[in-house]
């Protein structure tokens, strides 16, 4: 292939030079290789000096190149991710999947509550108030809670009671 090249054009060598380049910045191979490193792993790189491959500790990451110091000369490389043997990862030390918490559940709406019914929320010192919806209006609910005062609270903040 050597031989080949050799006889090529400086356009030849300058276009393959450019597809090369593009093939290497795609996003998909990028990844191929990020997906199992981690800061502070041993990973092998190429040396673009003499094309030899050493071993390096990932020191960090950015989007198109990592940042390696290098084991041997304590030096550090910026390369991109091309230049970074894949890690090989055992499926036994993969991490698992983090059970997800199962969803909040859904916050009132004004659809949930009528005019006459007893329901709670917490005041400004976190004290509960009870009282009855007298009015409801687009964002909050009068709320008389019998003292003589009136809240406006919005539906988030209220709950049901139930009448026992």
């Amino acid at each position: 292939m050597l031989d080949a090249l050799q006889n090529a054009s400086g356009l030849e060598l300058f276009q393959l030079s450019t597809l090369i380049e593009r093939l290497l910045a795609d996003p998909r191979r990028i990844l191929a290789v990020r997906k199992d490193m981690n800061l502070g792993q041993t990973v092998r790189f190429v040396d673009w000096r003499d094309g030899s491959m050493r071993e390096g500790k990932v020191v960090a990451m950015r989007d198109t190149q990592v940042t390696l110091q290098d084991l041997r000369e304590r030096k550090e490389w910026k390369l991109p991710y091309a230049a970074i043997e894949p890690p090989q990862v055992n499926p036994a030390e993969r991490p698992q999947a983090v059970e997800s918490e199962p969803p909040a559940p859904a916050r009132p709406t004004r659809n949930d509550f009528r005019c006459g019914e007893k329901v709670a929320f917490e005041d400004k010192y976190l004290q509960t108030v009870v009282g009855t919806i007298v009015r409801i209006n687009s964002r909050t609910a009068t709320i008389d809670p019998g003292d003589g005062t009136q809240w406006r609270v919005g539906f988030g903040l209220l709950r049901h009671i139930l009448d026992v």
